[in-house]
């Protein structure tokens, strides 16, 4: 079981506040979307969920199992797929997974070769990232995000770069990875995008 409570957040840059006095209660076992208009400050409300970003006013605590967890140990129990994260293009993707789990453990089910034909890019594991397209590396983004153990998982704009087909492949792979002891939180302005969460934070 895993708990992320919100009290009172603010985030501003410089004098403007980009949010203010949000409170709020992540749970295991649910799936959220924050929404809201483009710079409402969801992406940044998102890093301040990951704990790269600090609140600029209130505060943010973290439990599991009913035990607080230190901000800067939360990295260890979440995963996250943005635009704004970038790959190692000089790796191979064969290099990039094993690169990526040596720091996180394989989600129950998956492992480099599945994980590898589930991105359907199983023929190019020896190709390097620099010359994958725009979907395909969010492809892999989302794959190594959601394939990974972690009790919370944080999408932003999650089907950027998507075509209908991935898009379609990309739900797919959130029912067969988001579990009932995980949190999804997705940020998005897009219903294509949270259309399977069920609980809403909005923004702006």
């Amino acid at each position: 079981m895993f708990e992320i409570r919100l009290n009172q957040i603010g985030r501003r840059f410089n004098r403007d506040w980009i949010f203010r006095q949000i409170d709020f209660h992540f749970v295991s076992g649910e799936r959220y979307a924050i929404l809201g208009p483009n710079g409402s400050g969801k992406s940044t409300l998102l890093k301040v969920i990951s704990g790269s970003l600090t609140p600029s006013e209130g505060m943010i605590t973290y439990f599991s199992a009913g035990n607080e967890v230190p901000v800067e140990q939360v990295y260890r129990y979440l995963t996250v797929a943005a635009p704004y994260m970038e790959l190692v293009e000089e790796f191979s993707l064969r290099e990039m997974l094993r690169f990526h789990f040596k720091y996180k453990e394989f989600l129950n089910g998956f492992d480099q070769d599945t994980l590898a034909e589930r991105i359907g890019l199983a023929g190019s594991m020896d190709k390097p990232l620099r010359f994958f397209s725009s979907g395909m590396k969010q492809r892999v983004k989302l794959a190594l995000a959601c394939a990974s153990k972690s009790d919370v998982l944080l999408l932003d704009e999650p089907i950027s770069n998507l075509d209908h087909r991935a898009i379609e492949w990309y739900h797919q792979l959130l029912e067969d990875t988001v579990r009932k002891d995980r949190i999804l939180i997705i940020c998005s302005n897009q219903p294509e995008e949270y259309k399977s969460c069920n609980a809403v934070l909005e923004l702006g």
